[in-house]
């Protein structure tokens, strides 16, 4: 079970004493992973406090459907610039809405042919990760390059958006061309969340869906306190022949019993264990920096 070496990089933020306050914590992610196959990865910010930890952070990690959220941020970004409405009316043909994946919006209009608005289009592609109205977005907004350009302008390197979701089920190895580091994705969250990349109209609208969201609620949320607030977005790959499934994963922000705000991606990639085992070792980890960062 041991095929996971967990190196830890502290990433030091403005409080140079991270280092000390955080020994315990680090030993218990290091003890999560080791007991657990594939790679783990971990990044974490606190989001006013500046205070940043990183596990196996240099691996580069499937993304599966967490790309629709630095996807959504691209469509609000042209929604801020008057480039695109919330309201804009979206034709939708049959031929759009592919059968063999995952698709909501299918399965209530099996006949396409139907105008929906982009905030409804993104609903369906943050909030219940479907993959034929993330496709239809990036169509929209002229493809995943532009979309990785903008995210790459941000200041956030370490992701590669290049296949759609359609592309993705074309070859097993084709998700792994989609890849980020955990802390990419906790950036992209701080900015979400500290409104340097969105309008404050555009920011509130994703957090909504996010917290809203259908997304499995066994993941980052599974062993947190009822009622803990968590605006996420998750990602999941199919099940290999050979028993490997290539990607669990959970990305949000948590907000804690003293009304400040954690950043946390957890990504699960290459594992021979089951989908719901992996979603409790990322309950496990996240239930561990809860409450080290809420002081219990």
């Amino acid at each position: 079970m041991k095929t996971l070496i967990v190196t830890l990089l502290l990433l030091v933020g403005t409080q140079a004493t991270s280092v000390a306050q955080h020994t315990t914590l680090r030993q218990q992610l290091a003890t999560i992973g080791n007991v657990h196959s594939g790679s783990i990865g971990i990044s974490v910010r606190a989001i006013e406090d500046q205070d940043t930890l990183t596990v196996n952070n240099s691996h580069h990690y499937p993304m599966q459907s967490t790309f629709k959220f630095p996807l959504a941020l691209y469509v609000l970004h042209k929604v801020d610039k008057g480039q695109l409405a919330l309201d804009q009316k979206i034709h939708i043909s049959k031929e759009e809405l592919y059968r063999n994946t995952w698709s909501p919006l299918r399965e209530k209009y099996p006949d396409g042919n139907i105008d929906i608005t982009i905030a409804e289009l993104l609903d369906y592609t943050v909030s219940k990760s479907d993959n034929n109205t993330c496709d239809i977005l990036f169509k929209l907004v002229k493809g995943t390059y532009p979309t990785n350009k903008y995210i790459h302008k941000l200041g956030v390197k370490d992701i590669d958006i290049v296949a759609t979701e359609l592309q993705m089920g074309k070859g097993w190895g084709v998700q792994y061309t989609n890849w980020t580091t955990p802390s990419a994705m906790t950036d992209l969250l701080y900015q979400l969340y500290t409104g340097k990349c969105l309008s404050p109209g555009s920011t509130q609208f994703l957090m909504k869906l996010m917290t809203e969201s259908a997304n499995s609620d066994k993941r980052i949320k599974g062993l947190l306190p009822a009622g803990t607030i968590v605006a996420h977005k998750t990602g999941t790959s199919n099940t290999s022949t050979g028993g490997i499934t290539a990607a669990v994963n959970d990305l949000g922000i948590i907000t804690l019993p003293n009304g400040k705000h954690l950043a946390i991606a957890v990504y699960v990639s290459d594992t021979k264990e089951k989908s719901t085992e992996a979603e409790h070792v990322i309950a496990e980890i996240a239930k561990a920096v809860y409450d080290e960062y809420a002081g219990k």
